[in-house]
């Protein structure tokens, strides 16, 4: 079956739940849960004037690409700041130097295509708050509480040995 969606026929919602700063503009209905898209996660979002898209970030299993529609934002990236305008694609790979973030340094609405691959589950890294997402369940958690593979398992033989037959 294929699905066409025109964004001028959706309609745009910020998450409820971001700060002030975070109001990015998602196309309602999500398109890949409409799609029922197995690997794909996609939306048309809209970044007002003033607003950052997420909080800096890259993943460990996902690309992603954005397509620019209409306007331009500033891109940070590993490499620093850049413009990206009307009719730039930009690719994300997976890993740390596929990290980024935009913000509309701009008086006007900066509308894009986001498409990001989902294969199972992604671990969303953001370095400057040291957070980790889980996804798609978003269970978020901070990296600096990480532990040994092997920690806690010092007492491995009391539990066989309550088990034995």
């Amino acid at each position: 079956m294929a699905f066409i969606f025109n964004q001028k026929e959706l309609a745009f919602e910020a998450n409820k739940q971001a700060p002030e700063q975070f109001q990015l503009k998602t196309s309602i209905p999500r398109l890949s849960k409409v799609t029922d898209s197995k690997h794909l996660v996609f939306d048309f979002r809209q970044l007002e004037p003033g607003k950052y898209s997420f909080p800096y970030h890259f993943h460990r299993n996902a690309e992603e690409i954005i397509f620019i529609l209409s306007g331009s934002m500033t891109l940070r990236s590993k490499d620093g700041f850049r413009e990206v305008k009307q009719g730039d694609l930009i690719f994300f790979e997976i890993g740390e130097t596929g990290a980024h973030q935009f913000y509309n340094h701009t008086d006007a609405n900066c509308s894009y295509f986001d498409l990001r691959t989902s294969v199972g589950i992604d671990v969303c890294e953001h370095p400057d708050s040291g957070k980790i997402n889980i996804l798609p369940f978003f269970e978020n958690f901070v990296k600096d509480n990480q532990i040994g593979y092997f920690d806690g398992e010092e007492d491995i033989d009391s539990k066989w040995k309550s088990q034995q037959l």
